[in-house]
């Protein structure tokens, strides 16, 4: 190994050594962010209680985010991201969505620290009910029951609100509001980046597809795989379908006999797959790895897609995307706008 791949190699594994041990949740500090402004043909959101009108304004642009603690410093990045990257930022309100046993008003001070101006509302994700529904998976990460907090944002922001933006943490964005203003046409539930090329039936076990029931689920739909961490909801839609106990008797089936190994995307594909409509690929950047680091599960975002990585430089270029990440949202330097390209995909 050339003495200057190893040097660029080892001093950013412990740049991201270092950072990953000191940036506790509780010990995480973030600059506060500046004041974002709406360009001069946004609508204007104006009542009594302006924030309040924001959080139920059919000409908001609604994002819905689940917050992790381990994950927190992703979804800083995140929210600085879509505000950076928005037309009008202004009339962006964020819900978000943490697990009910968090320090909700650490989450809530921290972010408002950072983001005075921001219009949120946080709504704490009592996950007992799902709890009882989740089955082991291929990995420990999928198990964690706020990840399933997706399926229930119908239940959990309010009715006034009729269509959402849902986005994982740890994303970069171009201006949200074009992709929550995607056309679902007359019936569709969501929209998000489907992938018809993936091998649809490895998402599913032999006995599953071995079932002469089971097998006939996809039978009259053009069913591909589509990735939940970015997705366009129409909760009135969802609400009326009653989609979220359609997910549930899927993970009760799941209980009683193996159909699937990963976590709470194969309930989606079931009850969705071939019923979506897809955005642009743009909006996913599908694929990209993760590193396993001292037990700490550190997703990737590259500055630019370096494919598969090739060596001790691929593995420094992939330190390196991280620590570029992390500065992103530890330090609220801002993000580049060509930074648009989203969220890292995968099979989770």
């Amino acid at each position: 190994m050339p003495k200057s791949s190893l040097l660029l190699f080892f001093t950013v594994f412990a740049l991201v050594v270092n950072a990953a041990a000191v940036a506790t949740p509780i010990t995480q500090q973030f600059k506060e962010a500046p004041q974002f402004y709406n360009s001069p043909d946004c609508p204007v959101i104006v009542d009594e209680d302006e924030a309040a009108s924001i959080l139920c304004s059919d000409q908001a642009v609604h994002v819905a985010m689940t917050l992790d603690t381990a994950y927190f410093r992703g979804s800083m990045a995140a929210i600085l991201s879509v505000l950076q990257h928005s037309s009008c930022p202004q009339n962006i309100a964020f819900h978000f969505v943490p697990s009910a046993t968090a320090n909700a008003s650490f989450l809530r001070a921290t972010i408002s620290s950072s983001f005075p101006f921001l219009n949120f509302q946080v709504y704490p994700f009592d996950d007992s009910s799902v709890s009882r529904l989740i089955s082991t998976s291929i990995r420990s990460a999928l198990d964690c029951p706020l990840n399933y907090a997706r399926s229930y944002l119908a239940n959990l922001l309010p009715l006034c609100v009729h269509r959402v933006v849902y986005l994982d943490a740890l994303v970069l964005v171009d201006d949200i509001a074009k992709l929550f203003a995607t056309p679902l046409g007359d019936d569709s539930v969501l929209a998000a980046p489907e992938y018809c090329n993936a091998n649809f039936t490895s998402y599913f076990t032999l006995t599953f597809w071995s079932n002469p029931s089971l097998s006939l689920t996809f039978a009259n739909r053009k069913a591909c795989y589509f990735n939940t961490g970015v997705m366009v909801i129409d909760l009135d839609r969802w609400r009326e379908g009653d989609y979220t106990t359609k997910i549930e008797e899927w993970m009760e089936l799941q209980k009683r006999m193996r159909i699937y190994e990963l976590g709470s995307l194969p309930p989606f594909l079931l009850v969705f797959a071939g019923n979506i409509v897809p955005v642009d690929h743009r909006w996913n950047q599908h694929g990209l790895g993760e590193i396993i680091l001292a037990g700490i599960c550190i997703l990737v975002r590259l500055v630019f897609y370096i494919g598969v990585e090739k060596g001790s430089l691929g593995r420094g270029l992939m330190l390196i995307g991280h620590a570029l990440w992390m500065l992103c949202g530890h330090l609220m330097i801002s993000c580049k706008r060509h930074l648009h390209w989203i969220h890292d995909g995968g099979k989770i």
